[in-house]
């Protein structure tokens, strides 16, 4: 059993240092683990990033623990691999369907803000903007991309005070591919914005926190709950996750995350689902615990 972490884009035989102590408890747990090279992964020499990976015997089972890539990128490496002996748990289909939120947004519709897309080729087309929109008739909304927002760029970049105003519209979402540049991913997403139970105001860049939990699933069952922000008070009411949980076992894929947020109201949602192998852990987060835990799991379902 395989845990596959980057290494230090200036040292390919050290570990990448914000993974270090994931690193080192992943191996204190009883996994393996390996390093990939990321540069040259995204460069697409595939076989250059694993180099250092000895090929198996016997097929082995294993998980990627490293910073977001493109679903194209992931396939390079998952095939490489596979041809080494060494199987992602997370195949190319289920890896996009947790990491680009159109993709898994139908088995999460009944819980999660109302949210339409558009393709990167639809953007300077001003007639589909606006029917895009049209659902939301005067209501706020937040923009984002397939993956990711730019909400430390809360006004400038992610929210829409009223989404009939296209002018508004317009100079967010240009404000947002500006700050994306060549990392947008597949296109735009625009989602009813919810107001949600206030923990803080971010310290550095001032935008509002809310009471937000990540939970880590494994073939379907929750197995690690934990704060969202390092910043705030929680207080001791997380979430139930019966309902989620029933949600989770929709999801086609064996290792991914849940987000789920607090409602002014006091009701939880989901915010989105991603692909766990590419979630943060946040900083005051139990990273011994978290890799104990995973050890248990993965060996029970080998």
């Amino acid at each position: 059993m395989r845990i596959l972490f980057c290494s230090d884009p200036m040292n390919r035989r050290e570990v990448d240092a914000d993974y270090r102590e994931e690193y080192e408890c992943a191996r204190n747990a009883g996994f393996k683990v390996d390093l990939i090279n990321l540069e040259e992964l995204i460069e697409g020499n595939p076989v250059r990033a694993i180099r250092s990976i000895p090929a198996a015997d016997n097929v082995e089972r294993a998980i990627y623990r490293g910073w977001m890539m493109k679903p194209m990128h992931y396939e390079l490496l998952y095939e490489c691999l596979k041809r080494n002996n060494i199987m992602l748990i997370t195949d190319n289909l289920a890896y996009r369907n947790c990491h680009h939120l159109p993709e898994s947004y139908p088995v999460i519709k009944e819980y999660t803000p109302g949210t339409v897309w558009l393709h990167e080729e639809d953007l300077n087309d001003s007639i589909k903007l606006e029917q895009a929109l049209q659902c939301f008739g005067q209501s706020p909304i937040m923009i984002k991309d397939f993956v990711k927002s730019q909400k430390h760029h809360w006004h400038e970049a992610c929210f829409v005070p009223d989404a009939s105003d296209l002018n508004h519209v317009q100079r967010v979402l240009e404000k947002f591919l500006e700050l994306q540049g060549t990392g947008l991913n597949e296109g735009i997403v625009f989602r009813a914005y919810v107001k949600l139970a206030h923990l803080t105001d971010h310290s550095i860049s001032g935008m509002p926190l809310s009471k937000e939990y990540r939970v880590f699933y494994f073939e379907g069952q929750p197995i690690f709950l934990v704060n969202y922000w390092d910043e705030g008070k929680y207080d001791e009411t997380a979430p139930q996750l019966s309902a989620f949980n029933q949600v989770a076992e929709q999801v086609n894929s064996p290792f991914f995350t849940m987000d789920l947020a607090q409602t002014d109201s006091g009701d939880w949602i989901i915010v989105e689902l991603g692909d766990a192998q590419v979630s943060g852990l946040p900083d005051h987060a139990d990273i011994e615990n978290f890799y104990t835990l995973l050890k248990r799991f993965f060996s029970a379902h080998s």
